[in-house]
Protein backbone atom coordinates (compact mmCIF):
# COMPACT_ATOMS: atom_id res chain seq x y z
CA UNK A 1 0.00 0.00 0.00
CA UNK A 2 2.78 2.59 0.49
CA UNK A 3 3.69 2.44 -3.03
CA UNK A 4 0.04 4.28 -3.74
CA UNK A 5 0.12 6.59 -1.27
CA UNK A 6 3.36 8.15 -1.89
CA UNK A 7 2.82 11.67 -0.50
CA UNK A 8 1.29 10.41 2.81
CA UNK A 9 4.09 7.72 3.45
CA UNK A 10 6.63 10.68 3.25
CA UNK A 11 4.67 13.27 4.74
CA UNK A 12 2.50 11.43 7.57
CA UNK A 13 2.72 13.46 10.76
CA UNK A 14 -0.06 11.62 12.14
CA UNK A 15 1.45 8.08 11.42
CA UNK A 16 4.78 8.93 12.70
CA UNK A 17 3.64 10.13 15.86
CA UNK A 18 1.51 6.73 16.20
CA UNK A 19 4.33 4.93 15.41
CA UNK A 20 6.56 6.38 18.14
CA UNK A 21 3.84 5.91 20.70
CA UNK A 22 4.28 2.25 20.28
CA UNK A 23 7.85 2.06 20.85
CA UNK A 24 7.42 3.70 23.23
CA UNK A 25 4.16 1.45 24.74
CA UNK A 26 6.38 -1.61 23.79
CA UNK A 27 9.43 -0.37 26.13
CA UNK A 28 6.99 0.27 28.61
CA UNK A 29 4.86 -2.83 28.42
CA UNK A 30 6.03 -5.63 27.01
CA UNK A 31 3.53 -8.00 27.43
CA UNK A 32 1.31 -5.59 24.78
CA UNK A 33 4.56 -6.01 22.47
CA UNK A 34 2.74 -9.07 20.24
CA UNK A 35 -0.01 -7.00 20.47
CA UNK A 36 1.13 -3.34 18.98
CA UNK A 37 3.70 -5.13 16.75
CA UNK A 38 0.77 -6.82 14.65
CA UNK A 39 -1.74 -3.87 15.30
CA UNK A 40 0.70 -1.51 14.06
CA UNK A 41 4.55 -1.55 13.88
CA UNK A 42 4.23 -4.51 11.29
CA UNK A 43 2.49 -2.17 9.00
CA UNK A 44 4.18 0.46 6.67
CA UNK A 45 1.49 3.14 6.65
CA UNK A 46 -1.97 3.74 8.62
CA UNK A 47 -3.99 2.53 5.94
CA UNK A 48 -2.63 -1.20 6.22
CA UNK A 49 -3.33 -0.96 10.16
CA UNK A 50 -6.03 -0.10 10.01
CA UNK A 51 -7.32 -2.51 7.28
CA UNK A 52 -5.51 -4.99 9.60
CA UNK A 53 -7.76 -4.41 12.25
CA UNK A 54 -11.04 -3.92 9.87
CA UNK A 55 -10.19 -7.59 9.29
CA UNK A 56 -9.02 -8.76 12.64
CA UNK A 57 -12.17 -7.11 14.61
CA UNK A 58 -15.06 -8.07 12.10
CA UNK A 59 -14.11 -11.66 10.90
CA UNK A 60 -16.31 -14.17 11.71
CA UNK A 61 -17.26 -18.05 10.61
CA UNK A 62 -18.92 -16.58 7.93
CA UNK A 63 -16.45 -14.23 6.58
CA UNK A 64 -12.62 -15.14 6.91
CA UNK A 65 -10.03 -12.20 7.71
CA UNK A 66 -8.62 -12.78 4.33
CA UNK A 67 -11.25 -11.39 2.63
CA UNK A 68 -12.14 -8.58 4.66
CA UNK A 69 -8.33 -7.35 4.61
CA UNK A 70 -8.75 -7.74 0.74
CA UNK A 71 -11.67 -5.68 0.81
CA UNK A 72 -10.24 -3.10 3.19
CA UNK A 73 -7.20 -2.48 0.76
CA UNK A 74 -9.17 -1.86 -2.02
CA UNK A 75 -11.22 0.61 -0.53
CA UNK A 76 -7.79 2.67 0.72
CA UNK A 77 -6.24 2.10 -2.32
CA UNK A 78 -9.05 3.50 -4.51
CA UNK A 79 -10.25 6.31 -2.01
CA UNK A 80 -7.70 8.13 -0.34
CA UNK A 81 -9.98 10.55 1.58
CA UNK A 82 -10.96 7.59 3.34
CA UNK A 83 -7.60 7.19 4.67
CA UNK A 84 -7.62 11.78 5.04
CA UNK A 85 -10.55 11.11 6.94
CA UNK A 86 -9.65 8.22 9.57
CA UNK A 87 -6.42 10.60 10.25
CA UNK A 88 -8.74 13.41 11.04
CA UNK A 89 -10.66 11.69 13.23
CA UNK A 90 -7.79 10.74 15.11
CA UNK A 91 -7.09 14.23 15.98
CA UNK A 92 -10.53 15.20 16.41
CA UNK A 93 -10.53 12.15 19.32
CA UNK A 94 -7.57 12.95 20.81
CA UNK A 95 -8.04 16.78 20.95
CA UNK A 96 -11.63 16.58 22.34
CA UNK A 97 -11.67 13.30 24.71
CA UNK A 98 -10.02 14.14 27.78
CA UNK A 99 -9.78 9.76 28.46
CA UNK A 100 -7.14 10.13 25.10
CA UNK A 101 -4.06 10.92 25.49
CA UNK A 102 -2.27 9.35 22.86
CA UNK A 103 -2.61 9.12 19.19
CA UNK A 104 -2.43 5.43 18.76
CA UNK A 105 -5.22 4.77 21.67
CA UNK A 106 -8.52 5.01 19.14
CA UNK A 107 -7.16 2.96 16.40
CA UNK A 108 -6.15 0.15 19.09
CA UNK A 109 -8.75 0.63 21.92
CA UNK A 110 -11.81 2.74 21.38
CA UNK A 111 -14.88 1.09 19.45
CA UNK A 112 -16.00 4.58 18.75
CA UNK A 113 -12.96 5.24 16.25
CA UNK A 114 -13.10 1.62 14.74
CA UNK A 115 -16.79 1.83 14.40
CA UNK A 116 -16.55 4.66 12.17
CA UNK A 117 -13.09 3.42 10.12
CA UNK A 118 -15.58 0.12 9.85
CA UNK A 119 -18.77 2.13 8.53
CA UNK A 120 -16.39 4.12 5.99
CA UNK A 121 -15.11 0.85 4.38
CA UNK A 122 -19.28 -0.10 4.36
CA UNK A 123 -19.98 2.93 2.80
CA UNK A 124 -17.78 2.83 0.01
CA UNK A 125 -19.22 -0.52 -0.73
CA UNK A 126 -22.59 0.58 -1.27
CA UNK A 127 -21.76 3.77 -3.51
CA UNK A 128 -20.34 0.95 -5.68
CA UNK A 129 -23.51 -1.25 -5.67
CA UNK A 130 -22.05 -3.61 -3.38
CA UNK A 131 -24.98 -3.18 -0.78
CA UNK A 132 -25.29 -7.02 0.16
CA UNK A 133 -21.33 -6.77 1.48
CA UNK A 134 -21.97 -3.10 2.62
CA UNK A 135 -25.03 -4.79 4.94
CA UNK A 136 -22.81 -7.46 6.01
CA UNK A 137 -20.11 -4.87 6.86
CA UNK A 138 -23.00 -3.10 8.83
CA UNK A 139 -24.17 -6.02 10.76
CA UNK A 140 -20.97 -7.45 11.90
CA UNK A 141 -19.87 -3.07 13.47
CA UNK A 142 -23.12 -3.69 15.36
CA UNK A 143 -22.71 -6.68 16.56
CA UNK A 144 -19.01 -6.34 17.66
CA UNK A 145 -18.97 -2.66 18.51
CA UNK A 146 -23.00 -1.98 19.11
CA UNK A 147 -22.46 0.91 17.03
CA UNK A 148 -25.51 1.07 13.95
CA UNK A 149 -24.53 3.03 10.99
CA UNK A 150 -26.03 2.23 7.90
CA UNK A 151 -24.03 2.19 5.09
CA UNK A 152 -25.78 4.67 3.28
CA UNK A 153 -25.82 7.46 5.81
CA UNK A 154 -23.50 10.26 4.79
CA UNK A 155 -20.33 11.07 7.74
CA UNK A 156 -18.08 13.46 7.33
CA UNK A 157 -14.44 14.01 8.63
CA UNK A 158 -13.04 14.80 12.20
CA UNK A 159 -15.72 12.47 13.98
CA UNK A 160 -15.62 12.09 17.58
CA UNK A 161 -17.96 9.63 19.24
CA UNK A 162 -17.44 9.19 22.42
CA UNK A 163 -17.93 5.43 24.69
CA UNK A 164 -19.88 4.93 21.42
CA UNK A 165 -22.57 2.46 23.07
CA UNK A 166 -25.48 2.40 21.34
CA UNK A 167 -25.30 4.72 18.56
CA UNK A 168 -28.03 4.54 15.74
CA UNK A 169 -27.61 6.46 12.62
CA UNK A 170 -30.12 5.80 10.03
CA UNK A 171 -30.28 5.14 5.94
CA UNK A 172 -30.49 8.92 4.82
CA UNK A 173 -28.84 10.65 7.56
CA UNK A 174 -26.42 13.08 6.86
CA UNK A 175 -23.39 14.12 9.52
CA UNK A 176 -21.17 17.13 8.71
CA UNK A 177 -17.47 17.75 9.48
CA UNK A 178 -15.99 17.92 13.30
CA UNK A 179 -18.87 16.84 14.68
CA UNK A 180 -19.19 15.39 18.38
CA UNK A 181 -21.46 12.55 20.08
CA UNK A 182 -21.62 10.56 22.61
CA UNK A 183 -23.20 7.67 23.89
CA UNK A 184 -26.63 6.38 22.91
CA UNK A 185 -27.51 9.31 20.22
CA UNK A 186 -30.20 8.18 17.46
CA UNK A 187 -30.31 10.03 14.16
CA UNK A 188 -33.59 8.33 13.21
CA UNK A 189 -37.01 8.58 12.00
CA UNK A 190 -40.15 8.30 12.82
CA UNK A 191 -42.08 5.68 11.09
CA UNK A 192 -42.48 3.48 7.95
CA UNK A 193 -42.43 6.61 5.11
CA UNK A 194 -40.10 5.63 2.70
CA UNK A 195 -37.07 8.52 0.89
CA UNK A 196 -35.22 10.78 3.18
CA UNK A 197 -36.60 10.32 6.32
CA UNK A 198 -33.24 11.14 8.97
CA UNK A 199 -31.41 14.14 10.01
CA UNK A 200 -28.89 16.25 8.55
CA UNK A 201 -26.11 17.50 11.44
CA UNK A 202 -24.54 20.38 10.25
CA UNK A 203 -20.74 21.03 10.64
CA UNK A 204 -19.31 21.23 14.25
CA UNK A 205 -22.66 20.13 16.13
CA UNK A 206 -22.04 18.47 19.72
CA UNK A 207 -25.07 15.96 20.43
CA UNK A 208 -24.96 14.59 23.80
CA UNK A 209 -25.25 11.49 25.36
CA UNK A 210 -28.99 9.98 24.74
CA UNK A 211 -30.19 12.20 22.61
CA UNK A 212 -32.76 11.45 19.87
CA UNK A 213 -32.67 13.52 16.79
CA UNK A 214 -35.61 12.23 14.69
CA UNK A 215 -37.07 13.32 11.04
CA UNK A 216 -36.35 14.53 7.95
CA UNK A 217 -34.77 17.48 9.93
CA UNK A 218 -31.50 20.14 10.31
CA UNK A 219 -29.94 20.74 13.20
CA UNK A 220 -27.53 24.02 12.29
CA UNK A 221 -24.02 24.65 12.16
CA UNK A 222 -22.63 24.81 15.66
CA UNK A 223 -25.57 23.71 18.06
CA UNK A 224 -26.21 21.66 20.62
CA UNK A 225 -28.18 19.12 21.81
CA UNK A 226 -28.37 18.56 25.29
CA UNK A 227 -28.28 14.83 26.61
CA UNK A 228 -31.62 13.26 26.72
CA UNK A 229 -33.01 15.76 24.48
CA UNK A 230 -35.96 14.56 21.42
CA UNK A 231 -35.47 16.51 18.38
CA UNK A 232 -38.36 16.58 16.10
CA UNK A 233 -37.98 20.04 14.58
CA UNK A 234 -35.13 22.22 12.63
CA UNK A 235 -32.57 23.25 15.03
CA UNK A 236 -31.06 27.36 14.04
CA UNK A 237 -27.35 27.72 13.89
CA UNK A 238 -25.34 28.31 17.28
CA UNK A 239 -28.21 27.37 19.38
CA UNK A 240 -28.89 25.22 22.55
CA UNK A 241 -32.07 23.14 22.35
CA UNK A 242 -33.30 20.68 25.39
CA UNK A 243 -35.77 19.15 26.88
CA UNK A 244 -38.71 16.60 25.44
CA UNK A 245 -39.45 17.38 23.14
CA UNK A 246 -37.01 19.49 22.80
CA UNK A 247 -37.15 23.56 22.51
CA UNK A 248 -34.36 26.46 22.01
CA UNK A 249 -32.84 27.14 25.43
CA UNK A 250 -30.11 29.35 24.58
CA UNK A 251 -27.51 30.48 22.64
CA UNK A 252 -24.55 27.50 21.90
CA UNK A 253 -22.35 28.98 24.51
CA UNK A 254 -19.17 29.04 22.70
CA UNK A 255 -18.17 29.71 19.15
CA UNK A 256 -17.31 25.48 18.57
CA UNK A 257 -19.38 23.52 20.78
CA UNK A 258 -17.95 20.28 19.37
CA UNK A 259 -14.61 21.17 19.91
CA UNK A 260 -14.71 22.26 23.44
CA UNK A 261 -17.07 19.48 24.10
CA UNK A 262 -18.76 22.34 26.86
CA UNK A 263 -22.16 20.24 27.58
CA UNK A 264 -23.53 22.75 30.62
CA UNK A 265 -26.66 24.59 30.29
CA UNK A 266 -27.12 27.83 32.75
CA UNK A 267 -27.56 31.17 32.60
CA UNK A 268 -24.16 31.46 30.32
CA UNK A 269 -26.32 29.50 27.63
Amino acid sequence: MAERHPKVATVDPVWTHICEEARAAVRDEPLLGGFIHSGILHHATLERALSYRFSLKLASGEMSEQILREIADEAYATEPTIGQAARADIVAVYDRDPACHRFMQPMMFFKGYQSVQAYRIGHWLWARGRRDLAYFVQMRVSEVFGVDIHPNARIGKGIMIDHAHSIVIGETAVVGDNVSMLHSVTLGGTGKEDGDRHPKIGNGVLIGAGAKILGNIHIGERSRIAAGSVVLHDVPSCKTVAGVPAKIVGEAGCEQPALTMDQLIDDGV
